[in-house]
């Protein structure tokens, strides 16, 4: 998509004080009918999605034996469905869990990633654009709306709100919230707000490698009350007992880098960067899961040359 700014701090200007728009298109969206699809579900991923209500929505993770991420989703509760939204990179692995085991279940499994658009407004005029007063406060919270003439499905996010929205009407949807307010954006604008807030994304700082603690998902995304699913006993004994030997953490940079730069502490290898940006208030950023003894306050180097990565805490420093 080309942006309709012409420069990135008129992009950030709209993500950061007003209400930037971007095309989530590349994602991956299925959806579960059926009178046992929240018990199905429950069983499968570390989120309770048993006792999930209409109107209200979960982020979870799809995991391994061993615990590692196959995925990661929002499960959303539409009432008469079962929405679950993921990064195209563990969409495979969600789609092939669901058609294996849901043999003998009453769930229907429905391919959605081509059949709905999905927006996100991000900033913090969002609500006020997306006609969002019914939307409730937390995030995944949603609710059934119109923009235009248009049905939506509004769903309350950490920077904003999404808008979800049959595939063929998205072009109608995405007019009348630019008619409202709204800027369009690149995606790699989008990003640098992600990265300054510490959000981890599948694909870049979470993969097939990663334990959710590693990455600080057992808030966000774990239930230690609920009953068995698969990679459970890893992820009970390691908040239980034991310490991950990875962070999630934040880097300031002294300049630009390519993610996937080596990180070292001393002679030690103890990352690779995963996402970078530019940020206009924090200059070069990057989020990388880094051994526990890189903490908040080393200076670490980073490639070949003489650039130097300082560990942060997540999240970035308000913005100037």
């Amino acid at each position: 998509m080309v942006s309709t700014l012409q420069t990135q701090a008129d992009e950030y200007r709209a993500l950061t004080e007003g209400c930037g728009l971007v095309d989530r298109a590349g994602r991956g969206r299925l959806a579960l009918t059926g009178p046992e699809r929240r018990e199905f579900l429950h069983g499968q991923v570390t989120q309770d999605i048993e006792t999930l209500e209409p109107g209200h929505g979960r982020y979870a993770a799809l995991l391994t034996h061993k615990g590692k991420m196959l995925s990661d989703l929002r499960v959303l509760d539409l009432g008469d469905e079962l929405l679950l939204s993921c990064e195209r990179a563990g969409l495979q692995e969600l789609f092939n869990m669901i058609r294996r085991y849901k043999l003998g279940a009453d769930v229907e499994l429905h391919k959605r990633t081509l059949e709905m658009g999905e927006l996100s407004l991000i900033g913090p005029d969002a609500r006020t654009v997306a006609g969002a007063g019914d939307l409730g406060p937390a995030e995944h919270d949603n609710v059934r709306a119109q923009i235009g003439e248009h049905d939506v499905v509004l769903v309350a996010t950490d920077l904003g709100v999404d808008v979800f929205c049959d595939a063929e009407v998205t072009e109608g949807v995405r007019g009348s919230l630019l008619a409202a307010g709204a800027v369009e954006v690149t995606e790699a604008a989008a990003e640098l707000v992600r990265v300054e807030s510490g959000r981890p994304r599948y694909g870049a700082e979470l993969d097939a490698n990663v334990i959710p603690q590693e990455a600080g998902l057992n808030e966000r995304a774990v239930s230690f009350t609920k009953g068995c699913y698969v990679g459970q006993e890893t992820v009970a004994r390691l908040f239980y007992r034991g310490k991950p030997n990875r962070h999630l953490r934040g880097l300031k940079l002294s300049e630009p880098l390519e993610p996937g730069t080596p990180l070292r502490l001393g002679e030690k290898e103890v990352g690779r960067l995963a996402s970078v940006a530019v940020s206009p208030a924090h200059g070069p950023i990057a989020l990388a899961l880094v051994r526990r003894e890189a903490e908040p306050g080393a200076t670490l180097a980073a490639g070949d040359g003489e650039a130097t990565a300082e560990v942060v805490e997540l999240p970035f420093a308000g913005r100037s």
